[in-house]
């Protein structure tokens, strides 16, 4: 399957915890002031890869922990972000998604993806929420929820909280 993505970082330690497979996504439309991977935005940027090559690449290191779907928006490309999802637990990794989304609204087309995410680290990044002290997001509302206690509804837990 063919995936639009801007690039990747093989060894990533601030793409989430451990050493990941960072998968930057192309294309989002939310333009967030600020933003920090702004040439993620246009929809037909990047370039176009096979996600076959990209697990292929994920197999090759084994002192990963886990790969993380970034981006830009990795909503905007749910069949493949399913897919190099799916693949990397396979593989016996976790894995960590960023979107803008909120979870509560992640449209019900991309929920599968969720079965497969063990992180998730959701909400818009605000500049005026800025924090260099948060690990793993940018600004303060944003949180780093475990998904599946989440979706198992154990008081919807959320490990780091947004903070205000």
């Amino acid at each position: 399957m063919e995936v639009r993505i801007a690039g990747v970082v093989p060894e990533s330690y601030v793409d989430g915890e451990g050493i990941r497979y960072a998968i930057f996504m192309q294309g989002c439309l939310r333009n967030c002031k600020g933003c920090h991977n702004p040439a993620t935005h246009a929809l037909n940027g990047g370039k176009i890869i096979d996600t076959a090559e990209l697990i292929s690449d994920i197999k090759k290191n084994p002192l990963l922990m886990g790969v993380t779907l970034t981006g830009g928006e990795p909503l905007l490309q749910i069949p493949a972000s399913i897919e190099i999802a799916k693949a990397t637990k396979n593989l016996g990794l976790n894995v960590w998604c960023y979107t803008g989304y909120k979870i509560e609204e992640i449209p019900a087309a991309a929920m599968e993806l969720l079965n497969f995410v063990d992180i998730l680290v959701d909400g818009e990044y605000i500049e005026e929420l800025r924090d260099w002290d948060l690990d793993f997001r940018g600004s303060k509302n944003q949180r780093i929820i475990e998904v599946r206690s989440w979706l198992n509804g154990f008081g919807r837990d959320i490990v780091v909280p947004a903070t205000n």
